[in-house]
């Protein structure tokens, strides 16, 4: 038996995330459904980050276990055959026996884009949050500072969500202007559901004037969520990448980001 690393891009517009579901369309299924089609066999594909519904990704990374003989090159070509086009493999290699990819996860960065202008843009409402109001970047930076570190992230999480511990290890948060898109980078060693989209939306505040930088500390030490403003919309969020290595990652505007995705989200528009 072989295991094989798997780099995926996604659109998440059409998809329920990227888990398994009994009655909805996800990313895993589709991979999944073209793996055991390509070995003829059933195949399970599993995910090192478990991206919400209308969430995108440039680098998540997957692994599957095959007897196939395929080369690895074959199956490449043969997987995104058979894939929707909002799902491609970018990159398909040869794994040590016993790889997981979201057991073996050390590092994830995750981006958001926001379309800062006055008008909305008619052909990016399912790829970036629009926010017509001028943003204090340097107010948003400022507050972000509080979110760094080894902190009890319970006050960014959806209320009543079951988790082993809600402390996380967030290594940076950057903002940072790219014309008319606010980008906002996130490397943390895991993620509770919805708290960078929460993270995003109370940064959001700062920038707009409505919430003091900070207050950022005060609501993460509180540990509510019912104060913490809701969740930003799911389209400006990417997965960026994975990292298996111990060190934390360069991501954002101080280096690639880990996984094989090369670009941060603003770039590709």
């Amino acid at each position: 038996m072989r295991t094989l690393r798997l780099v995926v891009e996604y659109d998440g517009t059409a998809y329920a995330g990227w888990q398994r579901q009994p009655a909805a369309p996800t990313v895993q299924a589709v991979l999944e459904r073209a793996a055991s089609r390509l070995f003829a066999a059933p195949t399970r594909v599993v995910g090192a980050g478990r991206t919400d519904a209308g969430v995108h990704a440039l680098g998540q990374v997957a692994h599957l276990v095959t007897a196939s003989r395929l080369p690895a090159e074959r199956i490449h070509s043969g997987l995104n055959a058979l894939l929707p086009p909002d799902v491609v493999v970018r990159a398909v290699d040869e794994a040590p026996p016993g790889f997981h990819a979201r057991r073996d996860a050390r590092w994830r960065a995750y981006g958001y884009l926001v379309l800062a202008r006055p008008l909305p843009s008619a052909l990016l409402r399912r790829y970036a949050h629009h926010v017509p109001e001028p943003l204090d970047l340097d107010a948003m930076q400022a507050a972000a500072t509080a979110l760094v570190g080894r902190h009890d992230f319970a006050a960014f999480r959806v209320a009543g969500t079951a988790t082993r511990t809600t402390e996380c290890t967030v290594t940076e948060v950057a903002v940072s202007r790219r014309g008319a898109f606010v980008v906002i980078t996130v490397v943390a060693d895991r993620f509770l559901r919805q708290m960078v989209r929460r993270m995003v939306a109370t940064l959001l505040q700062v920038g707009r004037g409505a919430l003091p930088p900070g207050a950022v500390g005060a609501l993460l030490a509180a540990g509510d969520p019912a104060r913490v403003p809701p969740a930003a919309p799911p389209g400006g969020l990417y997965l960026l990448g994975v990292s298996y290595q111990e060190a934390p990652p360069g991501a954002g505007a101080r280096g690639a980001p880990p996984g094989g995705a090369s670009r941060a989200p603003g770039a590709m528009l």
